[in-house]
């Protein structure tokens, strides 16, 4: 039997990568396409989609970057470095990312490097994050716009892990942060009234989008979704790239 010893440096190395999702092909999860939600829809976009997350949700249609009851992360997921990760980004020339997961902020220690990097270079950063975990001093300089998803009861996780109220409020002062909720019941929008009036959250900045991972579940969900953000003066959402490839991955 061979035993490996890891030095300091080699610690450090390994730390310093990242973990992403795989695509089916096997190649890590960075893709061209446009950016299907929120406050850009439609924007030429390249996407870097994260591994881990810290949450549950049920209805959750990127399962495969966390659930490993059901998937194998020796399959789903690989590490690389930033240098590897700027260079894939890079080679799209297209100055617009997008950075998912997964839960992005579970890695920001890694990440922040990379997303300095690319700022430099010129592109325009989006972090799409549940808004559990406050930004670093080095992402919140780096990071062009946030995209807030907190998860409301139709998620299914629990109101302590899902609702951390610092992180709400550190959210709620930056004015580049949108919050975009996941909708699945007209009801749900007591929570949303809730929650926006607890963390003073202007209406200007929340998004209300159906769930769905169907052409047709987007397309009942987008009357209702569309008749609650006329009447509080919030904005409305699809999901694009549901409607124009359905729910496949890179895309």
């Amino acid at each position: 039997m061979r035993i490996f010893w890891m030095g300091q440096a080699e610690r450090n190395l390994m730390a310093d990568r990242i973990k992403l999702s795989r695509q089916p092909s096997g190649e890590p999860e960075i893709f061209h396409s446009l950016q299907g939600e929120g406050h850009n829809i439609g924007t030429p976009t390249v996407f870097l989609r994260l591994a881990l997350c810290n949450l549950t949700c049920s209805w959750c249609d990127t399962k495969y970057t966390w659930d490993w009851a059901n998937f194998d992360p020796r399959r789903e997921v690989l590490s690389l470095s930033p240098s590897d990760i700027e260079e894939r980004i890079l080679a799209y020339d297209c100055a617009h990312l997008v950075i998912t997961g997964g839960e992005p902020m579970m890695q920001q220690d890694a990440l922040a490097p990379l997303v300095l990097s690319l700022k430099d270079r010129g592109l325009f950063i989006e972090v799409e994050t549940n808004g559990t975990i406050a930004p670093s001093a080095d992402m919140a300089c780096a990071v062009s716009q946030w995209n807030v998803s907190p998860k409301l009861t139709n998620s299914g996780v629990d109101s302590a892990r899902r609702e951390v109220p610092d992180v709400f409020r550190t959210f709620a002062n930056i004015e580049e942060a949108h919050f975009k909720f996941v909708m699945s019941q007209p009801s749900d929008i007591d929570e949303v009234l809730t929650l926006v009036d607890r963390y003073a959250i202007p209406k200007q900045r929340v998004i209300l989008m159906p769930q769905g991972t169907t052409q047709k579940a987007i397309e009942e969900g987008s009357l209702w979704v569309a008749a609650l953000c006329t009447k509080h003066a919030f904005r409305f959402t699809t999901r694009l790239h549901i409607l124009l490839w359905g729910d496949k991955r890179g895309q």
